[in-house]
């Protein structure tokens, strides 16, 4: 363990190639002395293809790589306790153990129609969520891979996250709606329109359970303040603006809830400060301060993956790559390649996260 700095393991779906990664140039000495530890690891995967490769952050060696069989994969989420990590793909989500050298599932999630676009944990593993394009949203028994619970939008939907109070789901679609399933009264608490007819591409939650963020396909970025109440939540609009000219792919809150990465068809991912100062009456929605935009990205950046202590950013691009930047020098300490194809989605196994 080189310092303080988190352990991050880099877990990402890649293409089928093999089994190499070119580091970036070994990073200076003082920029050693606040990278990730070599435990850390991420995963990431490729356009059209399906395997996932496991990276050691500092290092950059990638240590397993597991054959998704029969479906690309779309988003990768890891279990709170670390042990698994979820792949979703066309109609199923399967689910390997991490620590395990056997490639096949430990199981198999099914009963969507179309593809899968999120995935996301009980805080306690005891049940996962699921959005897909077959137009529903479906709670599963993670110990048997039964369908609980299935909520429909009518339309392809985009994304899904779990409020941190574990008692609300937050789902957007493509016809430019967000919904806020209650799972008490397993009913639609609240249904928001960002932009009308604009699909709602991604969703974000705080983990203080103070913020809700939704980006869409004009490049538009709106936030709402959750506010608790006695029978339930309400949601109070704090800002809209323009974050890029073209798609926002993904939208991510900080674990430590100061800052919100998008990012973009623009081939660039951003930073911004979360800053409390909400537009008065008649004022004109203010924009978040932009900290950072991170360039050198060739193409669409995908997704990407806070660490535990918000001071790194892992992005995924079309361009082959998956990069760990420092953000507070803004600059890409490793470079994460050796690809055919684009980088789609990525998970980050932050194991500082249970010390």
């Amino acid at each position: 363990m080189l310092g303080s700095t988190p352990a991050l393991h880099l877990a990402s779906a890649l293409e089928i190639t093999p089994c190499l990664l070119l580091p970036a140039a070994s990073p200076s000495q003082s920029q050693a002395k606040r990278l990730p530890s070599c435990r850390d690891r991420c995963t990431a995967r490729n356009v059209g293809d399906s395997l996932h490769r496991f990276w050691e952050a500092l290092s950059g060696i990638c240590s397993r790589t597991i054959q998704h069989q029969d479906s690309q994969v779309n988003r990768l989420c890891i279990s709170p306790d670390k042990r698994y990590l979820a792949a979703a793909g066309n109609q199923v989500v399967k689910l390997y153990d991490i620590k395990s050298t056997n490639p096949s599932p430990v199981l198999t999630f099914e009963g969507h129609t179309g593809n899968i676009t999120g995935v996301a944990f009980h805080c306690e593993g005891k049940w996962m969520v699921t959005s897909s394009e077959d137009g529903t949203v479906k709670i599963w028994e993670t110990r048997t891979g039964t369908i609980q619970r299935s909520y429909s939008h009518g339309c392809p939907v985009n994304d899904v996250v779990i409020h941190p109070n574990q008692g609300e789901i937050i789902s957007c679609d493509r016809s430019g709606y967000v919904r806020v399933w209650d799972l008490a009264e397993n009913t639609c608490a609240h249904e928001l329109t960002p932009e009308p007819d604009v699909s709602v591409s991604s969703v974000t939650v705080a983990s203080d359970g103070t913020l809700l963020c939704a980006a869409n396909n004009s490049g538009n970025v709106f936030i709402w303040k959750i506010e608790q109440e006695y029978n339930g939540t309400r949601m109070v609009p704090v800002t809209q603006f323009s974050a890029h000219k073209e798609y926002i792919t993904r939208v991510l809150l900080s674990p430590d809830v100061k800052k919100l990465a998008t990012c973009s068809a623009d081939h660039t991912a951003k930073i911004w400060e979360i800053k409390d100062s909400p537009s008065k009456p008649g004022e004109q929605p203010k924009a978040l301060p932009l900290e950072a935009t991170l360039t050198g990205h060739q193409r669409w950046v995908w997704d990407c993956a806070f660490s535990a202590d918000s001071a790194y950013l892992v992005t995924a691009c079309s361009d082959h790559y998956a990069r760990l930047w420092e953000l507070h020098s803004q600059q890409i300490i490793r470079q994460y390649n050796g690809h055919h194809r684009g980088a789609v989605c990525v998970a980050l196994n932050d194991y500082s996260e249970t010390r």
